[in-house]
């Protein structure tokens, strides 16, 4: 009896540790379907997130895009109103031409039915007045009576700048002697040359003088200058009447113009150095 008791007994246990075992696992599978679950639903709010996400900014573009257009389309039409008002204010200054609608009546000078004879009682009677306007007369030589003996010699000096010039007029064929050099070879600019020559030219001696000089001190132009003067100077040594034909022509007076000097804190005469804040 002893012993068939303990085979049931083994028997119970082993059922009993069966059916803990199968508890078990049908609890592991339950855990495992709670789990699966739980992430399915993270995976679906996750998608359900980014598809809200993505219909937002696609409203968003849409909304921009809807205000560009309407942003072209406003500046479309505020651009047909500037040309159309820029039109008609076109149109309405070409209406408002005073005049512009009225007929052209001439009338003939010396005709006594004109409107303005008819309003004057003294039309008839006035006289048409022409005023003729002189054209300008070309510089006329200077009637001079200078007389060219052999040895005539007329000496003055003629300033300009820093340049001085001494200068000898005697009689010849108009050649210029300048420091033993010929006008050419030191004054070889045509402008300079025809300064030099025109006190001679306007005389009307330019072909019966010769012109003699010693220069020294400035430049090119301001020695031009400075020969001018002498020579004129010289002309009116030769003849005092020549006095007022030559000053007028501005053949008389010195040149007072100069380079200003530089002054203390300034690059030049009254150029600044650069201004700096800091």
């Amino acid at each position: 009896m002893a012993d068939d008791e303990a085979p049931i007994e083994e028997q119970a246990e082993v059922e009993v540790e069966v059916e803990a075992e199968v508890q078990a696992e049908v609890e592991a599978e339950v855990e495992a379907e709670v789990q699966a679950e739980a992430v399915v639903e993270e995976v679906v709010e996750e998608v359900e997130v980014a598809v809200e996400a993505e219909a937002a900014e696609e409203a968003a573009e849409e909304e921009v895009a809807e205000e560009a257009v309407e942003e072209e389309v406003v500046a479309e039409l505020e651009e047909a109103e500037e040309a159309e008002a820029k039109a008609e204010k076109k149109a309405a200054k070409e209406k408002s031409v005073p005049g512009a609608d009225l007929e052209v009546d001439i009338v003939v000078e010396g005709d006594g039915n004109s409107p303005q004879s008819s309003l004057d009682p003294f039309a008839d009677d006035a006289e048409v007045v022409v005023v003729e306007v002189e054209e300008p007369v070309a510089d006329e030589p200077i009637a001079a009576t200078i007389k060219l003996a052999a040895d005539a010699r007329y000496t003055a000096t003629g300033k300009r700048k820093r340049a001085v010039a001494r200068v000898i007029l005697k009689p010849g064929k108009g050649e210029y002697l300048i420091n033993g050099r010929s006008i050419d070879d030191f004054f070889p600019r045509p402008a300079l040359q025809r300064n030099i020559r025109q006190p001679l030219e306007a005389v009307g001696f330019e072909d019966k003088m010769d012109v003699i000089a010693r220069m020294h001190g400035g430049g090119v132009s301001a020695q031009a200058g400075a020969l001018r003067h002498g020579i004129s100077r010289a002309l009116l040594e030769a003849d005092p009447n020549l006095r007022g034909a030559l000053k007028s022509r501005g053949f008389l007076t010195r040149d007072a113009r100069a380079k200003e000097r530089k002054k203390a804190g300034l690059k030049k005469a009254r150029k600044r150095p650069q201004f700096s804040k800091r």
